[in-house]
This record gives C-alpha cells, sequence and structure tokens, in this order.
C-alpha cells in the first residue's frame, strides 16, 4: 500500500542551515566540523601526528589539503606512496628550492630540467653563473629554514591578462609564452613567502609536511633530492648515471636546434606554421642517430648479436626495424628474434606476490633453450626457433632461420640489458642499446612534463587503436606496467653500449588530438578518473599539430599509425 504524499507533508519543516559538516575516512570513523573547515584540519584529526597526507580523493577528485569542506563527504586520504601523493610533495619540494634560490640569489633563474634515477630532479641556472657548492649548501639552508617554520603556501585566482603582465615584468617569458595562447580567464597562482609562482596540479598548504632535502653539485647544473616519507631511498643511496644524463644533454641541444625551449615556444612554432620544419629536423636527428648506432656496432667486428631493450611504448619495434636498414646498407644481414617467442608454458610461469603470473620476470624466459639457439645459430646451424601462442599459453614450432655469415642477430625484450639473459654468449660478441623516450619538452621553467606521461600517452593511443584497449584500462594497468620496469629494465640502462632518445620534440602535440578523445571517454566513477584528469589538464596548454605532417617512417607512427615499417 503506498502512502499517500500528502499525509507527510506536515513532517516536513524549513530547517537552519547545518553549521557543521561530516568527513568519514576508510576505516569508517567520522569526524565533524565547521562548514569552510579545510580538509587538513580533518586529517590531522584523523591521523595524529601523522602528517604523511598530502591531499584527498573525494568522488575521484584530487583534492587539497587547503580547500574548504562545505558539505559531507568522504575522503580517501593520498600520501607520498601513491604517485599522485609523490607528484604533489615533489611540486611543493621545488617551490621551496626556488624561493630559497630567490632570496639568496634574486639575479638567478632556475630550471626544472627532469628527473634522475633514484628520485629527484636535474636543475639548471639562468642568469647567473652555476651555483657553487657554497651557494648551494646556503640554498639547502635556507630550504630547512622554510620547511622548519612551516611557512603557508596560499592560493588564488588570478586574471590571465594580470599573471601574464605580472610574470613578464619577473623576466618569465617561458610563463609568458605559455599563457599567451590560453583561452582560461583565469591562471591558479601560489604564493610563498611573498613570491608568486604557477604549478599545475595540487599543492601543500604549508611547508611543514615537508621532509629532508639535498642539492647536489652536478655540473653544469645540480640535483635536488628529497628524502620522503615511506616512498624513496634514503638520500645516500644517490648513484651515477652518465650514460643517461648524457642522452638528456644530447635533446638539450636538439631542442637549441630546433629553437624550441618548451611547450609555450612549440605552440608559437605550430600556429607560426613552423611545424613542418619542426617535424623534419627531429626526424632528421632520429635517422643521423640511428645511423651512428649501426656504425658503432659495425666498428665492433665481433659484434654477432644486438639487444634492445626499453620501458613500454619506448618504440623499440620501429626503432630496430630502422637500425636494421641502416645495418642493410652497410651490407649486414640483421636477423630479427623476439624474445617474448621463448616464454615458458604458463604453468612454469613464476607467479608474483598477489599470486598472478609475473610474464615480466626474467625467470618467465627459457633461458637455456634461448641460449642454446643462439649459440647453434651463431655456429652457422639452421634452427627452428619457436613461436608463442599466447591463447594457448605455451610454445608451438615457429619458422626455420639460419644466420648467414655477414648476419647480425637483432633481439627486442625488455630483458635486454640484464646480463644474465645471454649468459652463455662471449660479451664480446654482445652490443647493447636502450631505447627510451626521455623528453625535456616541460611546460615552463618551473613545470615538468615527466617521461613517463610521454609513454603512457603513446601505449594508450596505440591501445585503443591496435588492441581494442580503453583509454581506463590501460590507465588501470600503467602501475604495474611501472612497476615491471623499475624491476627489470631501469636498474641495469648503464649496461647499455648506446643509448637512444626516442622522443620527438612534436610529439605531443600530435598526440594531444588522439589521446584527448579517449581521456574524455574515461568514466568519472572510476579510480583511474584521477589520472585522466592530470592527463588532460596537460595536454590543455598544448596546441595540437597536423598529424599528416609526420613521415610514414616515423617511431611516432608505431603509436598513430600508418607506419610503413609495420
Amino acid at each position: 500500500m503506498r502512502t499517500n504524499p500528502s499525509s507527510l507533508s506536515g513532517a516536513v519543516r524549513q530547517a537552519e542551515p547545518r553549521r557543521d559538516v561530516h568527513v568519514s575516512f576508510p576505516d569508517g570513523r567520522v569526524f565533524r566540523g565547521p562548514v569552510g573547515t579545510p580538509l587538513l584540519a580533518f586529517c590531522d584529526a584523523a591521523f595524529e601526528g601523522d602528517r604523511s597526507q598530502v591531499a584527498g580523493l573525494i568522488e575521484n577528485r584530487l583534492v587539497e589539503l587547503g580547500e574548504a569542506v562545505r558539505r559531507d563527504v568522504e575522503v580517501i586520504p593520498v600520501d607520498t606512496v601513491s604517485s599522485e601523493g609523490l607528484r604533489i610533495y615533489q611540486r611543493a619540494m621545488t617551490f621551496v628550492l626556488i624561493v630559497a634560490a630567490r632570496e639568496l640569489f634574486p639575479e638567478a633563474q632556475l630550471l626544472i630540467d627532469h628527473s634522475v634515477t633514484i628520485g629527484g630532479f636535474f636543475c639548471q641556472v639562468i642568469g647567473h653563473d652555476s651555483f657553487t657548492p657554497a651557494e648551494l649548501a646556503a640554498i639547502q639552508q635556507r630550504m630547512r629554514e622554510i620547511v622548519a617554520a612551516d611557512e603557508p603556501i596560499g592560493r588564488s585566482q588570478m586574471p590571465v591578462e594580470d599573471a601574464i603582465a605580472h610574470f613578464a615584468a619577473q623576466g618569465n617569458d617561458d610563463k609568458v609564452r605559455l599563457f599567451s595562447g590560453t583561452e582560461d580567464c583565469d591562471i591558479a597562482v601560489y604564493s610563498l613567502r611573498g613570491m608568486l609562482d604557477c604549478f599545475h596540479g595540487p599543492m601543500l598548504p604549508s611547508t611543514g609536511r615537508l621532509g629532508e632535502c639535498r642539492l647536489e653539485d652536478y655540473p653544469p647544473g645540480f640535483i635536488l633530492r628529497a628524502d620522503v616519507e615511506r616512498h624513496q631511498l634514503p638520500l645516500e643511496s644517490h648513484r651515477d648515471y652518465p650514460k643517461l644524463m648524457g642522452v638528456f644533454r644530447e635533446y638539450g641541444r636538439w631542442l637549441n636546434i630546433l629553437g624550441i625551449e618548451d611547450v609555450g615556444s612549440m605552440n608559437q612554432a605550430i600556429e607560426r606554421g613552423d611545424a613542418a620544419r619542426a617535424i623534419l629536423v627531429s626526424e632528421a636527428l632520429h635517422e643521423k642517430r640511428i645511423s651512428e648506432i649501426a656504425d658503432a656496432i659495425l666498428e665492433r667486428e665481433e659484434v654477432r648479436v644486438v639487444l634492445i631493450a626499453g620501458p613500454s611504448s619506448s618504440g623499440k619495434t620501429t626503432f630496430a626495424r630502422r637500425l636494421s636498414v641502416q645495418l642493410m646498407v652497410n651490407s649486414r644481414r640483421p636477423l630479427p628474434l623476439g624474445l617474448d617467442d621463448y616464454f615458458v608454458d604458463r604453468e612454469k610461469t613464476p607467479r608474483g606476490p598477489d599470486g598472478q603470473y609475473d610474464f615480466e620476470a626474467l625467470e618467465a624466459i627459457d633461458l637455456a633453450l634461448f641460449n642454446a639457439q643462439l649459440q647453434a645459430l651463431l655456429s652457422g646451424e639452421a634452427v627452428s626457433v619457436p613461436r608463442f601462442d599466447f591463447v594457448e599459453g605455451r610454445g608451438v614450432p615457429g619458422r626455420t632461420v639460419q644466420l648467414s655469415p655477414e648476419g647480425l642477430l637483432l633481439i627486442e625484450g625488455i630483458h635486454g640489458l640484464n646480463p644474465r639473459l645471454v649468459y652463455q654468449i662471449p660479451e664480446a660478441c654482445v652490443f647493447r642499446v636502450y631505447v627510451s623516450a626521455l623528453t625535456q619538452l616541460n611546460l615552463d621553467h618551473h613545470n615538468r612534463v615527466a617521461t613517463t606521461d610521454n609513454r603512457l600517452l603513446r601505449r594508450m593511443v596505440r591501445d585503443e587503436a591496435t588492441r581494442g584497449i580503453s583509454a581506463d584500462e590501460t590507465l588501470r594497468r600503467w602501475p604495474s606496467v611501472r612497476l615491471g620496469e623499475e624491476r627489470n629494465i631501469f636498474p641495469f640502462q648503464e649496461n647499455a653500449d648506446v643509448m637512444f632518445n626516442s622522443a620527438l620534440v612534436y610529439e605531443v602535440a600530435v598526440l594531444k588530438p588522439f589521446a584527448e578523445r579517449l581521456l574524455y571517454r574515461v568514466p568519472r566513477d572510476v579510480p583511474q578518473a584521477v589520472e585522466s584528469q592530470r592527463l588532460l589538464s596537460l595536454l590543455r596548454w598544448v596546441r595540437p599539430c597536423d598529424p599528416s605532417l609526420v613521415p610514414s617512417n616515423s617511431l611516432l607512427r608505431e603509436f598513430i599509425g600508418g607506419s610503413v615499417l609495420h
């Protein structure tokens, strides 16, 4: 029997506006506070003595701790163990560095150039000689003082015209270039100790949640490293990576050749109609480098095996095929082999801590068979190489191949830099190439575009186009992919004989329309919504570039389609 709605009208009365809000946490605890109380106060009450929280997730939206709570909400605390939390922490530490350097050396401007292995950023100085060790020590001490004082970090909205005028007066041409093409009416501006700056992502409400930091002299710049609670290795764990740093410096020289130093200047080049020139020069630089790598291989007459390794979506496949062309030009006959075809049968695959198959472990490869067949091929024998049937989960007979006297084995796979892979092959016969997309094309001097973001956008576009995988599924899998890279690839980077940077200065502008279309489809009610919104926020600063300008042999074609090499 239905209740007559009119019979309930007498039970409804006008209420006074609520003066309190309730904030619920995942463990079931609920805290009450006045309407407008910052989220920070609720987190401090819930986690008394633990200040590792740097933000909150509310309805799959990343919320700053300084944001006022005006209604009842459920909050998932975000700490530095997560990638989202780590970015916030690093962003705040970078702001402290910029302020400390400006207070001590007002004429100097900092460029937060790129990340370094085991955490931290490589930075350079503009408008001032490189900081001496004594100057770095003074800046480091000032940073510690700012952190100890728990200085507030303010946030406000500034009309874009005012922001352009302010940063132009400060000599920040990088921000002027970036903001000049935006359609936004207002720009989020952060303030610390009287200094204004823009950071494209959430920020801490104060400096007191930051921990220890270290500035290390690393000519021609220095490295900022932070001891992030529950995340990073101790500060003392720093290692040098000369080959990797050399690749970054090479890319910096490429940017100078192109006259493009940041996203703002790339946008200007696209608007001027100079995109075709930038693409042609970028592709020529790639081809020149691949040719140099081929020459380096041929200079070592004893080399018979070329191992190509790199993280996901680095462009290994296209690189290997373009390298093959260069080797053939020099009268060598490359024979490609796929490391994936040497997977052990599914039931023999090792499992990870979660009980799932770990296909990225070295033990997932039949090393004995792989090395035996390599030796046979190098001896001139004909070999029936396996083909792994991913549906059946086992190896089946594949093609029969034989290496010619002038032949080279080209083997692509994530374990190519691991010395345990080819344990039966003399080192003199092996040449290792590391391929990765190491971009330095940042939004401005203080806001990086992570190299992993470049690869993620590539993978997302390719997954949808060639594998039918949606953007939210790619985003869901990405942390597992990254974990495998951290374990199986990055520790062996410096084992490479040469490194190839597959990043193209213009690629984010070409990827933008492809990626945006996919990211807008990510549902708002899934955990991946946070990451999709972050990537969309990044892409909104980029002007799109016509993909028809991309050559058919470009490495980028591996991801957007239309490659003559596939």
